[in-house]
């Protein structure tokens, strides 16, 4: 693998609470590129290329940012909570003008940190503002629809989606940049502040963004720390004083966080989770398309997707030509550096290699093989895609969300099999399926609906457009992330009624401008 010039380190000491860049002073943690240097590690392995540091934050500076963030909420009392939705959206749209310029910065240490090759990198980026931007016309479109009065029995009232409270916003390593913004800023602007801890991997792409929220946001409004999770997270869930916990991760840290809050049942949870998410090949499927849509759906970014095919089942008749197929297409896949724009690229969790190893090594003991020639060959960090065939039902790649470039494929002659399978499975994200039959395609919906979130007819599983809904069942999500269902995830319908003898007090109120909420502004 050609590895390029390395980076001027980053000896990263800054974090922003209560409006204010502090410095630093504390211990600090490496921060390390899955790309591989020749010299060796203390342990004898080959030693990652240190990029820099960023600081490694204790609790007393977690409890700091918790309170920062109480503050500026101020039980609902706040400047922020109660601004007008112009000054929210004026905020919002500074932040992402001072964003823009960070592109190139940000793309390249995506790279780096977390070896996304080059257009996926700017494809994050990229989405990432559009996302934002359409948020806010959607800001926009949810405040319009409050801008009236509504008469019932008697009663007037005007109905608008009000704030939660403090939030608690923990980001991913695979998209720490668009995942995270995607709950991060939605919840800001709904009026919610926001204590936000990014991932382990992918730290140092946060750094260059600091100066935008400082810039665009109240003191107080949105505090960014750095540090592990159950350092810094922890404290803050267990003072009870977090309104909604906003995690992209797994079910188990979710789990174990909102079990630290002493009054859990009042924790709003949005949460995009693990997911096992099958393609399912029918023997009339179109082969090739079929092939195409699960080497993308399997493979990209080394399956280091939640919405990545994590299974694949394919009926007995055109099994033998869908493996050929499918192992010829993954094994012409490019490994190596992310600058070099490869499909295969460094694992940036450390040991994830070995982890990946171990999910084939069982598979192997219960009667599995690796059907595609590259498969599991190992190149420092780069792990080649592996096609394990046939899958024991009771092993841990049939049960676990891998989250890595290992697939497991089952062969079936009675669809019946593959329903059982999704109906017990802890997991109900996606569903990919491959048919030519309509009548086919639509008992496959019909079944698969109340399973699932989201069934895809002859294409991979995704996310976008970013309109649409995306959750998930069961383990897999609670609430719903799009750039419409974002906003109402973080906030809570709230309305203001009085009788209609008390109508002309109400004209008064709004007339005069005397309150935010109760306000017939309408935003263009």
């Amino acid at each position: 693998m050609k590895t390029p010039s390395s980076p001027l380190a980053l000896e990263h000491k800054t974090y922003l609470i209560n409006g204010d860049l502090l410095q630093w002073a504390g211990a600090s943690a490496e921060v390390v590129s899955p790309i591989l240097e020749n010299s060796l590690s203390e342990d004898g392995e080959n030693a990652g290329v240190r990029l820099g540091s960023a600081p490694d934050m204790d609790e007393a500076s977690a409890l700091s940012a918790l309170d920062s963030a109480r503050s500026a909420y101020d039980f609902g009392r706040g400047a922020w909570p109660t601004a007008d939705a112009s000054v929210r959206i004026q905020a919002m749209e500074k932040f992402i003008a001072l964003m823009a310029p960070k592109r190139e910065e940000v793309v390249n240490l995506l790279m780096w940190e977390i070896c996304k090759k080059r257009s996926d990198a700017e494809k994050e980026f990229d989405r990432t503002v559009i996302y934002l931007k359409e948020t806010v016309e959607e800001y926009k479109n949810l405040h319009r629809e409050g801008s009236h009065i509504t008469s019932v029995n008697g009663t007037l009232a005007q109905i608008r989606r009000g704030p939660i409270g403090v939030v608690l916003c923990l980001g991913p390593f695979n998209y720490p940049l668009n995942e995270t913004f995607c709950v991060l800023l939605p919840a800001l602007l709904m009026g919610n502040t926001c204590v936000f801890k990014p991932a382990k991997y992918g730290v140092l792409l946060i750094t260059p963004l600091l100066d935008a929220f400082a810039e665009s946001f109240p003191p107080g409004v949105v505090n960014v720390i750095f540090g592990r999770g159950r350092t810094l997270a922890a404290p803050i869930m267990k003072t009870g004083k977090i309104d909604v916990l906003a995690l992209i991760g797994n079910s188990k840290s979710s789990n174990a966080l909102i079990s630290q809050h002493p009054k859990p049942n009042r924790v709003r949870q949005v949460l995009g989770l693990e997911a096992k998410n099958p393609a399912i090949i029918f023997d009339d499927a179109d082969i090739d398309l079929a092939v195409k849509e699960c080497v993308k759906g399997a493979w990209s970014f080394n399956g280091q997707r939640c919405t990545a095919m994590k299974v694949i089942y394919v009926h007995k008749l055109i099994r033998k030509e869908f493996l050929e197929a499918f192992s010829k297409a993954t094994d012409e896949l490019v490994s190596g550096s992310p600058f070099e724009n490869a499909d295969i690229t460094p694992l940036p969790e450390q040991g994830k290699v070995k982890y990946m190893q171990s999910y084939v090594d069982e598979a192997i003991s219960k009667g599995a093989h690796v059907v595609n020639a590259r498969g599991g060959e190992v190149e420092g960090n780069v792990f080649f895609p592996a096609i394990l065939f046939p899958t024991q039902r009771d092993t841990a790649i049939f049960r676990e969300e891998q989250f890595g470039p290992v697939c497991p494929v089952l062969e079936f002659d009675d669809f019946e099999e593959v329903l059982t399978d999704v109906a017990e499975s802890n997991y109900g994200q996606q569903v990919s399926i491959f048919t030519r039959d309509a009548q086919a395609a639509g008992e496959c919906i019909d079944h698969l609906v109340n399973q699932v979130c989201r069934v895809n007819i002859n294409a991979s599983c995704q996310r976008g457009p970013d309109a649409l809904p995306f959750t998930g069942r069961k383990d897999s999500a609670v609430s719903t992330l799009s750039v419409k269902a974002a906003l109402r995830s973080f906030s809570i319908r709230t309305l203001v009624a009085c009788s209609e003898d008390q109508k002309q007090l109400m004209e008064e109120v709004i007339a005069g401008g005397h309150s935010a909420f109760s306000s017939m502004n309408y935003l263009l």
